[in-house]
């Protein structure tokens, strides 16, 4: 699929997924709906990406969220369409805010206003990284426009209900620096470098083996807010899952013979592993 309103960027095992519509505060409508859709599917089925970065065209925006003039063509109208988005057979009103089944690790560089679906989007990831002149809020409040993406299931996941609760419910707009104190954001850096702080993150999880972590996070997913023997049932059928693998195998022998890959003979750490002085 050519893309006109994102760009899909490779950087060797990372996918950059940016908004690319900077002159409207990169907003999302129906033709950046479908291509967000094109780029997650590619990004979820291609064994060669690792690590997803979603980022914004410019230095204002990460998104506003969705393109309120095109509004209509977004949200399903029939009572067939209404019926199937209720029963989770559609991707999501603003790309594919509704897939819970990406295991690989997302990272979101916010680089501007992540309003409304934007912020939605922000919360798709696992890990934000904050501009210090981000800023962060569920300002469809204003328009009486609720949250379809994620935004109710996901931000309390984060940050908690009762803070959660306080931003859906007043349309608060805060800063980085709150994000970061409320644990919405997970660390903030100088304004324009939060797509190259994601990119070294990401540098060092694509050199960390990769099936634990997808097992992991599908386990974390899968158990949050469930009764905890469930969550451990649904831990134990993902370790077990992964358990008799080779990569397990080699996992263990590096272990058992010292192979530590921040051991290295120039002494460079490798990951962001345990550094001992």
């Amino acid at each position: 699929m050519a893309f006109e309103q994102i760009v899909y960027e490779t950087i060797g095992e990372i996918r950059i997924i940016r908004f690319n519509r900077p002159e409207v505060f990169n907003c999302i409508g129906p033709q950046t709906h479908r291509e967000l859709v094109a780029a997650w599917d590619d990004f979820r089925e291609d064994d060669t990406a690792k690590v997803a970065i979603i980022t914004g065209a410019g230095d204002k925006a990460f998104s506003s969220g969705g393109d309120i003039k095109d509004g209509a063509d977004l949200v399903p109208t029939t009572p067939r369409e209404i019926a199937a988005h209720n029963r989770g057979e559609r991707p999501g009103i603003l790309g594919p805010s509704r897939w819970t089944d990406i295991y690989k690790p997302v990272i979101a560089a916010v680089n501007g206003v992540a309003y409304a679906g934007g912020l939605e989007w922000a919360c798709f990831a696992d890990i934000r990284i904050a501009e210090a002149h981000a800023t962060f809020g569920v300002t469809c409040r204003r328009w009486n426009i609720g949250l379809a993406d994620g935004g109710t299931q996901r931000l309390p996941r984060i940050i908690g209900m009762g803070r959660a609760m306080e931003l859906i419910i007043t349309g608060r707009v805060i800063d980085a620096e709150e994000a970061e104190r409320i644990g919405l954001a997970n660390e903030v850096v100088p304004s324009g470098k939060s797509l190259e702080r994601a990119v070294e993150l990401a540098e060092f999880i694509c050199k960390l083996p990769q099936p634990a972590i997808l097992t992991d996070k599908e386990a974390a997913v899968r158990g949050f807010g469930l009764p905890l023997a469930e969550g451990l049932r649904i831990e134990a059928e993902c370790f077990n899952r992964l358990h008799n693998t080779p990569e397990i195998s080699e996992g263990v022998r590096r272990f058992v013979e010292r192979d530590h890959p921040d051991r290295q003979k120039d002494g460079a750490p490798v990951t962001p592993g345990i550094k001992r002085g």
